[in-house]
């Protein structure tokens, strides 16, 4: 009886594949066994096919698989071939399962997860059947072996003897095997959780397709593992996964849903001439001011289009910007916020951050079998497609802040460690924030020297910008009204859900969040930045082109006499082209306006003012950011070291430092710049004082 019923099942696989995968059998027959292995089945088709007959293949997995692949070997086709051990996949499940959502029930069902792939071992063949040759006789007894423990036969089939027995590798199966550790992605958690993963066992052709960091969907039969070694078993077992398929998701956002009803609100409020002003009310509502570091921030998360060229190169659409500031003036806040509201975010902070943790580490450990080296994706690696967001970069090791040099530019992470040459991709944009030098701003020294961090760096920024923290009695007073306000409302939310016999009505704590609530929800902001970046690719209009171009020729006009210092760079340019894309995503545009241009260049302009204006001369200077010196202040270290070096070959104990004085007097340089100078080269150990009082040159 159970015969006719496989029997059926069977051909009921049969007549699915002539209705809906003839062609795709066809080119696997053509195509087998050395570019195609498997047979992809979608499971909707089979669920419009024959709902039971999908439902039973979730439940029953390993039992339908095989009734599939046998319906496969017995499928009539044109040419003489034999797809004998040819697999049938399924994915596209109707739903996901979370990582964190597995539980004993879901055990011998099809699962599908998704996740960020965090290891991967190298390929490694598996032996699935065994031939072990007997010593004595010669007999070969050929052992099947399963996940467990390795099964060696226990006598002879031949002279019934208990070995010995040498395995026979040219009669033995094996087959391609792979571990990965899939971990959830960021952007599903929320509140600080910490994220939880589950190992994947695959085997044959679809292992050696995935790196760590690759956003992946894998289907597959989820299993049992007994914790505890060989002495001691736990009765507590481990979950893991047989993979069936394995996708990789290169789409941004693929978990945003986003239904008709959305997309309408979205639209809407695309066409509202307000929509600027509203994004910027709906950005961290609670930390007051600032509309042009968080109208920055809205341009950062909707971010420039990243474009292919014919010749294979790629320029980055991803916008990094840095935010240098005071303390206590709501930076972290900010970075919070943008962790919460970008849908692939990672947070990650200086003093707790080394280079393996933001770029990849190479890691030595019993994952998959045995001790071997795997990848270990870090920070820049997961916020793929996203957001970082590095705090206190300050704080960090300088080798540590090295390592994202190229993560920046070339949007790629080369490793090279423990005998492992891989390059991981890193396409994410950077939120960073940091302290001047001296913890607060001096306001007698240039911005530019107070910025502690290597100028390799910071010319990679498109945005700088400085928040400063100075008494103005108007302002702190909007501030401490508003600070105030905003902890009402706290205390009013919090007493009415947590005091059982709270008097406040539900309309006293609504009069009162008015001002701290974001005039766009954070949910919907999410959808809307989703749906911009996946439907949105905006051109430059000839007006916009004008504008920008205009902006930069002038700017690098100011620069073209001889002793004028170089006002910007090329790489500003590429800036403000991304910011002017940004903004038309902000509208849903798909060209980019002059109104667009005008906007960026006025925030670029005012990030410019902010540190890259030499407050001697009043000139703007790339090399006040981008080198640490001005051009006036390389001007008077090369005047100091010249007199000195006159100086030096006059007097026997060096030169006199009253007489550099007068001299750097008579060239106009004032004496307390050039004693500040003079102390500066002392430090750095280009001069030294042989005597006291007389200088020399190194």
């Amino acid at each position: 009886m159970a015969r006719a019923e496989n029997a059926e099942i069977i051909d009921r696989f049969e007549e699915f594949y002539r209705t809906y995968y003839r062609n795709e059998i066809g080119d696997l027959a053509q195509k087998y066994p050395n570019e195609r292995k498997s047979l992809y089945l979608d499971w909707g088709d089979l669920y419009r096919y024959d709902s039971d007959m999908a439902d039973d293949f979730v439940a029953q997995p390993s039992q339908m698989r095989d009734y599939a692949e046998e319906a496969l070997r017995l499928y009539d086709l044109p040419v003489d071939v034999k797809l004998g051990s040819a697999h049938v996949r399924v994915r596209n499940l109707r739903q996901h399962t979370g990582i964190r959502d597995i539980r004993a029930d879901h055990v011998g069902n099809l699962v599908s997860v998704q996740g960020i792939v965090r290891k991967a071992t190298d390929v490694r063949p598996k032996m699935r059947n065994a031939a072990f040759e007997c010593q004595r006789c010669g007999t070969m007894t050929r052992v099947p072996q399963s996940d467990g423990d390795f099964q060696e036969p226990h006598e002879c089939q031949g002279c019934e003897r208990q070995g010995p027995f040498q395995i026979n590798f040219d009669q033995s199966e094996f087959v391609d095997s792979q571990k990965l550790r899939v971990q959830e992605s960021p952007e599903g958690l929320r509140g600080g959780e910490t994220p939880q993963a589950i190992d994947i066992n695959i085997e044959d052709d679809v292992t050696g397709k995935v790196t760590a960091g690759d956003h992946v969907t894998v289907t597959g039969i989820l299993r049992l593992e007994q914790q505890g070694n060989q002495q001691e078993k736990s009765p507590i077992f481990d979950f893991y996964m047989e993979g069936m398929a394995v996708t990789i998701e290169d789409e941004q956002f693929e978990e945003m849903d986003i239904t008709e009803e959305d997309k309408k609100r979205i639209v809407e409020l695309s066409s509202d001439p307000e929509i600027y002003d509203k994004m910027i009310g709906s950005m961290a509502p609670s930390i007051y001011g600032y509309p042009d570091e968080k109208l920055a921030i809205i341009l950062q998360l909707f971010s420039g289009v990243a474009k292919s060229l014919p010749d294979g190169s790629r320029i980055r659409g991803d916008l990094h910007m840095l935010l240098i500031g005071d303390p206590g003036t709501g930076k972290s806040q900010l970075l919070q916020y943008v962790k919460k509201l970008a849908p692939r975010s990672v947070y990650t902070s200086g003093k707790g951050s080394s280079s393996a943790g933001l770029t990849a580490a190479a890691v030595r450990d019993d994952f998959g079998d045995g001790q071997q080296w795997t990848l270990e994706a870090g920070a820049l690696v997961l916020a793929d497609q996203g957001i970082a967001a590095v705090d206190e970069l300050d704080k960090m090791r300088p080798e540590d802040r090295s390592a994202m040099h190229e993560a920046l530019e070339q949007q790629s992470i080369s490793i090279s460690k423990a005998g492992i040459n891989a390059t991981l991709k890193s396409r994410c944009s950077l939120l960073g924030a940091a302290n001047p030098k001296y913890g607060r701003f001096d306001e007698y020294e240039p911005i530019g020297e107070q910025i502690d961090l290597e100028p390799a760096l910071i010319s990679r920024f498109d945005l700088i910008f400085t928040v400063t923290d100075k008494p103005d009695e108007e302002k702190d007073g909007r501030l401490a009204d508003h600070i105030i306000n905003t902890n009402y409302a706290g205390e009013l939310f919090t007493h009415r859900e947590s005091v059982p016999t709270s008097n406040i009505s539900q309309e006293e704590v609504d009069n009162v969040t008015e001002d701290v609530e974001p005039t766009i929800e954070a949910d919907l902001l999410r959808k809307y930045i989703a749906y911009a970046k996946r439907n949105c690719f905006p051109t430059m209009t000839e007006e916009a082109k004008k504008e920008i171009r205009d902006f930069y020729v002038n700017l690098r006009s100011q620069g073209a006499s001889e002793d004028a210092p170089v006002p910007v760079t090329a790489r500003k340019l590429e800036a403000l082209v991304r910011l002017a894309e940004a903004s038309a995503r902000v509208r849903l545009s798909d060209t980019v306006e002059k109104r667009d241009a005008e906007k960026v260049v006025e925030i670029v302009r005012d990030s410019l003012e902010a540190i890259g204006v030499d407050p001697e001369t009043g000139e703007f200077d790339v090399d006040m950011v981008e080198a640490g010196t001005s051009k006036s202040q390389r001007d008077r270290i090369k005047n100091i070291k010249g007199i000195i070096n006159e100086l030096e070959d006059e007097y026997d104990d060096g030169a006199p430092i009253e007489e550099v004085f007068e001299r750097a007097d008579q060239v106009g340089m004032d004496r307390d710049k050039a004693e500040h100078e003079i102390e500066k080269l002392r430090r750095q150990g280009d001069i030294y004082e042989p005597v006291t009082d007389h200088l020399r040159t190194v």
